[in-house]
């Protein structure tokens, strides 16, 4: 199935105009999911079953269970507080295991020796990244943990973008940053045998093959590192790392949200471009049911310290604002149900919706078909907690 050819120009409108492309066919209501599933292509989904699941394969330890802190001093003056954010997560930790001690509390998701992957997400840049704060909180409780700095990698597909918007080695001393997708220090995005840079580190042993030809100009291709119909695993995921915790950042998607799962599909594969139109939701979902994923992703830590509620997932300055909260969850379809409410609540209140439409949610409905999670609200087990003075 062919795709219109996405060039350098449309790339970037893609990423961002404020979701407007990026999602515009799963999320602007039930007309649009339906839209979705109309000449839909076919996808390799079930060969994501064939790998054995683990005792630890999501949802987790803790499936469906979901620990929301809250605190009006995460953020002051616009900037998130590390203080706070460690407070926050150490709350967070302990009420979601029960333990009472917070290294007994993170030695249940991760031993030292493993090596740890920590997904965040710089996509919109530096006004609407995951946090520093957050992620420096859960750097410093790992290392208390007995997680050694170097068994550490800060990740996410493109290398510039991580730097950019912060994370690099004098930040982050002893840890490592990564990127599947980068250039060199003259800005050269290939080798000198003209290979692109991102080939070395896709892996042709994992993807998730879908009926649509990726076509991109010569300009986008390092920024998709492959065309045609098979979006490849990157080998972050699939050998470099133990274990992933993924810290997205609480944002919406038109009318529904780009958190947990968007953070984890999009940013383990390549040739992603040609997945937004017909299969954004499929894609959010089947991606996360391939082992690399499925079977690696132990945590998932929501930065909802500073998310937006429109315009989403690009930076829109007037759409920013301040949910002073934090989830936490082994079960990454449960959390983003969640947060969807957030978003949802914040969407009601500045008029630009009159309820929450969680039926057009289809990539957890999805998920929870693949026993990735749980999407029925009911079933969810919610723990609300308000450190605020």
């Amino acid at each position: 199935m062919k795709e219109k050819p996405i060039n350098r120009r449309r790339f970037f409108t893609i990423l961002g105009s404020g979701g407007a492309l990026l999602a515009a066919r799963p999320v602007i209501g039930l007309a649009s999911d339906r839209n979705q599933t109309q000449d839909k292509p076919a996808t390799n989904v079930k060969d994501a079953g064939k790998a054995p699941r683990k005792s630890t394969s999501m949802p987790g330890i803790f499936p469906g269970k979901v620990v929301l802190v809250k605190s009006n001093n995460s953020v002051i003056n616009d900037v998130p507080v590390e203080s706070a954010a460690y407070i926050m997560l150490h709350k967070s930790m302990l009420e979601l295991t029960g333990e009472k001690n917070i290294t007994n509390a993170w030695r249940m998701f991760v031993t030292p020796g493993e090596k740890i992957g920590l997904k965040v997400n710089p996509v919109a840049g530096k006004l609407l990244s995951t946090s520093h704060a957050v992620v420096k909180s859960v750097v410093n409780q790992l290392t208390e943990s007995g997680i050694n700095q170097k068994d550490i990698i800060i990740w996410d597909r493109r290398d510039m973008e991580l730097k950019d918007t912060g994370f690099t080695k004098e930040n982050y001393p002893g840890i490592t940053i990564r990127g599947t997708e980068y250039h060199d220090e003259k800005g050269s995005f290939t080798d000198a045998e003209g290979k692109l840079y991102g080939e070395r580190n896709i892996d042709k042993e994992w993807y998730y093959w879908a009926d649509v030809d990726g076509e991109y100009d010569a300009e986008t291709m390092p920024y998709m590192v492959n065309g045609g119909k098979f979006s490849y695993f990157t080998k972050i995921v699939t050998q470099e790392v133990d274990k992933i915790i993924n810290i997205p950042i609480l944002k919406n998607a038109g009318g529904s949200i780009t958190n947990a799962m968007k953070n984890l599909a999009y940013g383990s594969v390549s040739n992603t471009g040609r997945l937004h139109a017909k299969l954004w939701n499929d894609t959010c979902a089947e991606v996360c049911a391939f082992a690399p994923l499925r079977d690696k992703v132990i945590l998932n830590i929501t930065d909802g310290l500073r998310g937006c509620f429109n315009g989403g997932p690009g930076a829109n300055p007037q759409f920013i604002c301040n949910y002073n909260s934090m989830l936490v969850s082994t079960d990454p379809v449960a959390m983003d149900r969640i947060g969807y409410d957030i978003i949802a609540e914040k969407r009601i209140a500045e008029g630009l919706q009159k309820a929450p439409a969680p039926d057009s949610l289809s990539f957890l409905t999805m998920a929870a078909a693949l026993g990735l999670g749980v999407s029925d609200k009911s079933k969810i087990d919610l723990k609300v907690f308000d450190l605020s003075p």
